[in-house]
Parts: C-alpha cells; sequence; structure tokens
C-alpha cells in the first residue's frame, strides 16, 4: 500500500511523529549509524556485483564483504563508467533508471556526464529533501514549518540538471508554489527565471528561498533593480499590503541611512543553499534575509547528502544516501604526486574533527557509482564521544578550479583554451584566489614571450578579452559567471620569461599547473622580482 502523501500526513501525523521518521537519525548514536550504512551497503553489493557493470569493474571476482570489496574494488572516477552511462545502457546497471540527470563534466574537452536514478533513489532523495526542509525551518528540535502552498523563491535550474529535480519530487509529496518553477519555465533564460521569480514573490510574498550561494547571492544584490529602486516594484502589480509594507521600509531604510534590503519585505521560515563557494556569501546573504541559510549538499551523481540543522554547526550526511569513505588529504596530495599510489580510505566513524578529506561515495538502492571519486573535499569539523561527524563543505580537489559553481577547469581543458586561441605564450599556472570581498576569481599567471612584454598592460588586457573569448566557447557555463560575480572572473599576471622553470629548477619539484599553493605561487613571484641568471622557459 502507498504511502500517503506528506501534505495528508501534515492533517493526521504528530509533528512529533513526523520529525522522529524523517529526522531521527540525528539522535542515532554512531554504531547504529554505522550499522545502516552497513546493512544498505551489503544489500547495494548483491545488486551491484551481479549486474554486467559490477562484474565489468570487479574483473569477475566476487567480494564476500564490505572489507572485501573495499580491498578488490579499486576506487573509481567517472571515466570508468562513461562508455555506460553516456550511452544510457540501462541493460548493464542493477536496476532501471527512472530517469538520466546531466551535469557538466570537464568543459568543453569533455561536456557531460549523465548519471541514471532509480525510483529507489527518487524515494530516498524525496524523503531526504523533506528532512532537509524540516531542519531548514526548524528553530529547535521538532519545530518544523511547513505547510502546503508555501511560497519558494528558487534559483535552480531545470531538468535535465538535478536542481530540477526539486520542484518535481516535493510535487510527488506535497504542493508548493515555485517562484518561478524551473521545469515549467525552462525555455526561459537564467536572468529571464530569476526576475520572474522576483516579481512572483513581491506579487504574493516568499516563504522559503533556495538556490546555490552564487545564485543566491547574484538574486541579492539585484533586489534594488528588480524593485525599481523606487515605488512600489517597478512595474510589478503588488497587493495594497505589500506595497504599504516596501513603503514602511523605505522610510525606515533613508531614516537609518541604509539601503533597502530583502529583509525588509520578506520575512523567510527558511533558507537553504549550498554548492561550491556558498561559504564566501553567508555573512551578507545573512545580513540581507536576516536568517542564516543552512547548508545543504545534492549532486548530480550522490543525490542528496546531507544538511546542517537549526543549530548551524556542521552538515550531517543523510546514513540511507550513499555509503561514505574518506581519503584523507595527505593520502589525496600523494596520489595527486604519484597516481600509481593507492590512498587509503577512512569511513565515517573513523574521521577525525579538524582533518579534510576527499569524500568516496557508493550510491545506494540501486546506484552505478561505487568507490566513486566525486571530487569534493570536506572538513571534519566535530567528532569523537560516540555522537555523529559534522562536515562543512571545503571546495573541489585541488586538481580542478569550479568558481561559484559554474566552471570545471582542469590542466586539460587550460591547454585546449590556449590552443584554440592561437595566442603565443609561454609557461603558465592558474590558480583560484579571492579578491577584498571574498568573491572568488580565476588568477592566471602567465609567461609570455620577450618581443611581446614591452606594453605589459596593453598585452594584459588583449590576454583578458582573448581568454575571455575561448573560456566562453570552451565552457558554456563560464558566460554567466561575469553576471553572478559582477566582475571579471579572469585576471592575469604577467610573468617574465622563464620564471616559472627557474623556481622549478629552484626548488626541485614541478609547479603543479592548477591550483599551486600560496607558498608556491609566493616563491614563484621572489623569482620574478630578481634578475633572471638566464632565458630559457618552456614554451
Amino acid at each position: 500500500m502507498a504511502m500517503p502523501r506528506f501534505d495528508q500526513r501534515l492533517k493526521t501525523v504528530s509533528h512529533d511523529q513526523l520529525w522522529q521518521e524523517y529526522c531521527g537519525f540525528l539522535d542515532m548514536s554512531l554504531s547504529d549509524y554505522m550499522y545502516t550504512q552497513r546493512r544498505l551497503m551489503e544489500e547495494q553489493l548483491k545488486l551491484w556485483c551481479a549486474c554486467p557493470l559490477g562484474k565489468q569493474l570487479l574483473g569477475g571476482r566476487t567480494p564476500r564483504s564490505i572489507e572485501e570489496f573495499r580491498e578488490i574494488m579499486p576506487l573509481t572516477t567517472y571515466a570508468d563508467y562513461a562508455d555506460v552511462l553516456l550511452a544510457k545502457r540501462g541493460d548493464m546497471l542493477c536496476d532501471e533508471p527512472a530517469i538520466w540527470i546531466q551535469t557538466t563534466w570537464e568543459g568543453g574537452l569533455r561536456p557531460i556526464k549523465l548519471a541514471p536514478y532509480t525510483r529507489a533513489m527518487l524515494d530516498r532523495y524525496r524523503h531526504n529533501l523533506l528532512s532537509t526542509m524540516m531542519m531548514a525551518s526548524a528553530r529547535k528540535k521538532g519545530d518544523f514549518d511547513i505547510k502546503p502552498g508555501y511560497r519558494i523563491l528558487y534559483g535552480g535550474a531545470p531538468l535535465p540538471y538535478a536542481t530540477g529535480l526539486t520542484p518535481s519530487l516535493f510535487d510527488e509529496d506535497i504542493h508548493f508554489e515555485w517562484l518561478p518553477d524551473s521545469n515549467a519555465n525552462s525555455g526561459m533564460s537564467f536572468s529571464q527565471r530569476i526576475k520572474k521569480g522576483f516579481s512572483m514573490a513581491l506579487s504574493g510574498g516568499v516563504d522559503y528561498f533556495f538556490a546555490i550561494g552564487s545564485v543566491a547571492n547574484h538574486i541579492t544584490e539585484s533586489f534594488g533593480r528588480m524593485t525599481g529602486g523606487s515605488g512600489s516594484g517597478g512595474h510589478t502589480r503588488v497587493p495594497p499590503i505589500t506595497a504599504l509594507r516596501y513603503l514602511k521600509a523605505k522610510y525606515i531604510c533613508r531614516r537609518d541611512n541604509r539601503p533597502l534590503r530583502p529583509g525588509d519585505l520578506f520575512h523567510l521560515r527558511a533558507f537553504f543553499y549550498g554548492g561550491t563557494d556558498a561559504r564566501c556569501y553567508k555573512d551578507r546573504l545573512t545580513a540581507a534575509w536576516g536568517i542564516v541559510p543552512t547548508e545543504a549538499v545534492l549532486g548530480t551523481e550522490s543525490t542528496c547528502l546531507g544538511s546542517e540543522t537549526w543549530e548551524h554547526n556542521g552538515m550531517v550526511l543523510f546514513p540511507d544516501s550513499c555509503f561514505y569513505e574518506f581519503i584523507p588529504e595527505e593520502e589525496m596530495r600523494r596520489n595527486l604526486e604519484d597516481p600509481s599510489y593507492t590512498p587509503r580510505t577512512c569511513l565515517t566513524d573513523e574521521v577525525a574533527a579538524g582533518n579534510n578529506y576527499e569524500i568516496v561515495l557508493s550510491v545506494l538502492h540501486g546506484g552505478a557509482f561505487m568507490r566513486y571519486r566525486i571530487g569534493d573535499m570536506y572538513r571534519c569539523v566535530s567528532a569523537g564521544s560516540g555522537e555523529l561527524p559534522r562536515f562543512s563543505y571545503v571546495d573541489r580537489i585541488p586538481t580542478v578550479i569550479d568558481i561559484a559553481g559554474f566552471t570545471r577547469i582542469t590542466e586539460s581543458s587550460m591547454h585546449e583554451v590556449i590552443n584554440l586561441s592561437r595566442l603565443e605564450l609561454g609557461d603558465w599556472v592558474l590558480k583560484k584566489e579571492y579578491d577584498q570581498h571574498d568573491n572568488p576569481f580565476l588568477h592566471m599567471y602567465l609567461e609570455i614571450p620577450p618581443h611581446a612584454q614591452e606594453n605589459e598592460v596593453t598585452v594584459r588586457r588583449v590576454l583578458e578579452e582573448h581568454l575571455s573569448v575561448y573560456f566562453k566557447y570552451f565552457d558554456s557555463d563560464y558566460g554567466d559567471l561575469k553576471k553572478l560575480l559582477n566582475m571579471e572572473p579572469l585576471q592575469i599576471t604577467i610573468l617574465r620569461y622563464g620564471t616559472i622553470a627557474a623556481y622549478e629548477r629552484e626548488r626541485g619539484h614541478r609547479l603543479q599547473r592548477i591550483n599551486p599553493s600560496m607558498l608556491d605561487v609566493c616563491g614563484m613571484l621572489k623569482v620574478q622580482s630578481r634578475p633572471l641568471a638566464g632565458e630559457g622557459g618552456r614554451p
């Protein structure tokens, strides 16, 4: 018998019972949490090891336990699944996909990744989305605020992207008003959807706000323009009560000599966000909306992984989404330096507070990905005393630059951009950095041949314009960055020809071309500031 919809159960089941059903995992002991992890992983192994994809990746071997599986199954990346998943070979999987979800892989080099979702995965995703909403709307344990008809200002992309799943899955259990429904308005551009959503919010109010951090910040910073700067919302028709609230807020802002903020008009019940660089925007979003955003982790391959609670002291990972392993940072870096080295992993009950880890996922409920390196780094912010560890999202792994959730730049893709540009360039390194306002940007340290260095300012401007064009051509998401960040996402520092090679000779090791350490960058600039013994950087 099918479970009644959540909106029906709100009428017949107590809040305490619903909280226990959806958020009871927060009270689990660590041993109970690990028991759930192991039980679900054992069920997944039976399915996955018997399917053609599992047999292919295991090389015909059949593990008899989770421990044996971790010993014989290598860590995987998307390249291990690409031939099956990009061709949508459902016959190779352990369960029939109900839907295929898409995301960026590596810019124009390898444009997209596809991930299959089984019906069981979607059901668990929906359950954990409701758990996230309960925790985001709670002011204390059990005190959640969810009702049918609540209005959600939504900054997500439509299907086939993972954010398009959110409205669809919620609608299976409870009716919300989406401002706007990204799937129903999929023909609109990103900016058109944002404008329509804000117009709908002004017309009828808003209860929840959900977007990745950079999009939430873009919407927030656009608030003044969207409200028309003066008057009652520009050309948007608003109810009298909203117009009165607007006029009162404008009066208070003039009196206090400060700009109008979204929190002056809207009183959110919940605000949840996530994505790369979300932490950069937390303080300014809190100040603008008058509510601390709750961080959640949703991914294409990973589904709905975890969320902060009302305490805002780190995310708890759902025990029933994936089976989690963690590569300690020093192991990950050793593996990056020596790809033949197999890094050790630890489980959730073995992580230590204060340490960074690369997360490794085995997707439960018929998922395709096993021991999968999704490429994300987490910091364990608390652990021990038998309690569930809590995590904060750090960034992508060092070999990938992701700016605000809209790029995937690697050394290979950077070489391709330079080749496409046909510019005569020398050696280079590319690092993700942050400006004085904590906005992320790409900083390229670039050598150019001696004959091109006569007018450095002109050369830098031409290079920035030229490379930006090819970034946009190569990676379509790059074109949204300038709008989102309200700044040029690429900045270039010209190095004298031969600087990088000279630094490498001095240090005795090859400099990482993507995200070198700040120690290496400072050392490289120190070499740049003194005369070189001779020319000779690599072209």
